[in-house]
């Protein structure tokens, strides 16, 4: 019997003597382990008679619960103590001042919205929001562009579930589907208002509001580079009356460069070109009588007097009404404005970008 508590005395100092997990385990090997002291003991039994195994077998096998117990007492000690280290390290210092959270900010481009809607709300425009997926109507035929025209190809589409094989979903690749939206609803409207008698009296004929109104939001095309982006922002422009020109485009478009910019040397162009629901049409360049880019011409926007077929879609008389348009691309306005030379730059995320225009 002397020699099982022996066993157990030597098992127990060795437990406590292990410094780390693995020391534990090999000084169980020592005990528990195929040629570990017990293990041995309980093969010799077999040299011993049926009683003898009886009262042998017993008390070793108390020696081996007892050495069982004293592992499992180290092995909690030791959990125990790793826990104690890991808290005190986890520990919370509360004298310390709290941290403080990050100060947020609006995107760039969020900005120049911001701005350009602010700008053209002093001139009396409204501001219109629609929807991203788009009618084949609304995105491409209302506004002089049917299947078969030319114009169509410069448009590299996402077309989306949804609508008909003939007439198609899509996400719009630009935002002036949304002057087409705009101005029917406001012909309704006052349509409406004269058929339940709010013309004045002695009037010869109901004159319509004139339509003025700005159009921002995303816009999506299969384009990718350092000036083009698959998901993009553009602003059109609208404004329609019995009496609006060319001239008033011009004069609009100017007072909202220079006071977008803060220039009043601002330089601005309009170039002969083509778009198929403006005629006529023109590109608007701008040109900055100083900083990095004085004496540049930089192209800014599209425009043009809106075509007659465009002008019957949104349900009135082209012989009566008449008016502008304009597009441009807030993004590039962004870029002019801070000047940023990767468009990339205002959708990758990087706070240390973004950071700056807090």
């Amino acid at each position: 019997m002397n020699e099982l508590n022996a066993i157990v005395d030597a098992a127990k100092q060795a437990f406590t003597a292990a410094a780390t997990p693995a020391d534990l385990e090999n000084a169980k090997a020592q005990f528990l382990g195929k040629t570990g002291s017990i293990t041995e003991l309980m093969k010799g039994m077999a040299a011993l008679s049926v009683e003898e195994k009886k009262s042998r077998g017993a008390a070793i096998n108390l020696v081996k619960q007892a050495v069982e117990a004293a592992l499992t007492d180290r092995r909690q000690a030791m959990a125990d103590a790793e826990l104690e280290l890991q808290l005190k390290a986890e520990a919370m210092d509360v004298s310390l001042p709290g941290r403080k959270r990050g100060q947020g900010g609006l995107h760039p481009v969020s900005l120049t919205l911001e701005r350009i809607e602010a700008i053209f709300g002093s001139m009396g425009f409204d501001v219109a929001q629609g929807p991203e997926i788009e009618t084949d109507w609304f995105n491409f035929t209302a506004l002089n562009t049917p299947e078969d025209h030319p114009a169509r190809s410069m448009h590299d589409t996402f077309y989306v579930e949804g609508g008909t094989e003939t007439a198609p979903n899509l996400l719009r690749t630009h935002t002036s589907p949304m002057q087409i939206r705009y101005a029917v609803q406001h012909v309704k409207k006052y349509r409406a208002l004269l058929d339940a008698g709010a013309a004045t009296e002695g009037a010869s004929e109901y004159v319509m509001p004139e339509i003025r109104v700005i159009a921002p939001g995303r816009t999506y095309r299969v384009d990718s580079d350092a000036t083009h982006s698959p998901m993009f922002h553009q602003c059109e422009g609208l404004w329609i009356g019995a009496n609006v020109n060319f001239k008033d485009l011009k004069v609009v478009f100017t007072d909202f460069c220079r006071t977008f910019f803060e220039s009043d040397d601002l330089v601005l162009r309009f170039r002969p070109s083509f778009f198929p629901f403006t005629e006529p049409s023109a590109e608007i360049d701008i040109q900055f009588a100083s900083g990095p880019l004085a004496g540049r011409w930089l192209e800014v926007a599209g425009s043009g007097q809106v075509h007659p077929n465009v002008v019957r879609n949104m349900g009135l008389d082209p012989e009566k009404y008449i008016g502008f348009a304009f597009g441009m691309g807030p993004d590039r306005l962004t870029m002019l404005r801070y000047g940023v030379n990767d468009l990339r730059l205002f959708f990758d995320g990087d706070i240390r970008f973004l950071s700056q225009f807090q």
